[in-house]
């Protein structure tokens, strides 16, 4: 019988290794192979209907896939879903909403000190919470579903244009802000996005994303 872990993130120990795939494909897409180790970016772009979002949906094993993704070493099989999707947190470019006000997103065991502060930081008063997902912008909702995701300090994020309705401000603050979380928490990003210079900003590496697998950019 497959082993399944069910220990939560916090519960983790051992040397990290990051995330890494391996012979990845899904539909007539890859195979792809990439490592992203702890702390480190690498972004992604690609014409648009390539697969770079489904590509993201795989690794986040929200679609069926071949080949293996694995965190540390072990595994995504060997995780219980739900807890593998905390771990490998994907911020899709349009989040989903199930509830009516901004708290009702947001798990009461959160640390609220650190959930207002990077409110905070992203433009918010400290009301957030009260307001109803129904008043906030397309740039709004954004800046929320990023601090949704990392208050629960994943272990990588899958980021799919994560600052594409925001305003130059505001897209430095939030480059920012994820570039400070990846380094001290040591969390392994995948950004795929179109703007290449902002991908050379923040990431590493920068590789184009084919159907049959990466091609890597070596210039802007």
């Amino acid at each position: 019988m497959k082993e399944v872990s069910l220990q939560s993130p916090s519960l983790k120990r051992g040397r990290q290794r990051g995330l890494s795939l391996s012979g990845v494909s899904f539909l007539d897409n890859g195979p792809y192979t990439i490592a992203v180790e702890p702390g480190a970016c690498i972004g992604l772009t690609g014409r648009s209907g390539v697969g770079k979002t489904q590509l993201l949906r795989a690794v986040a094993d929200v679609i069926a896939h071949k080949g293996s993704c694995s965190l540390d070493g072990k595994l995504c099989d060997s995780f219980f879903p739900p807890v593998w999707r905390q771990m490998v947190a994907m911020l899709p470019a349009e989040s989903f909403w199930w509830y009516d006000s901004v708290g009702a997103h947001f798990d009461t065991s959160s640390d609220l000190t650190e959930c207002t502060k990077l409110m905070e930081k992203v433009g918010f008063s400290r009301d957030i919470m009260d307001w109803q997902i129904s008043r906030l912008s397309t740039g709004e909702r954004q800046r929320i579903s990023l601090i949704r995701t990392l208050i629960n300090r994943p272990r990588v994020l899958l980021l799919d244009e994560p600052t594409s309705a925001l305003d130059k401000k505001m897209v430095s603050v939030v480059e920012e802000i994820l570039a400070e979380r990846c380094s001290l928490q040591r969390i392994s990003c995948l950004w795929v996005g179109h703007d290449i210079e902002q991908l050379f900003r923040v990431a590493g590496k920068v590789y184009r994303v084919e159907t049959e697998g990466f091609k890597e950019e070596v210039a802007i």
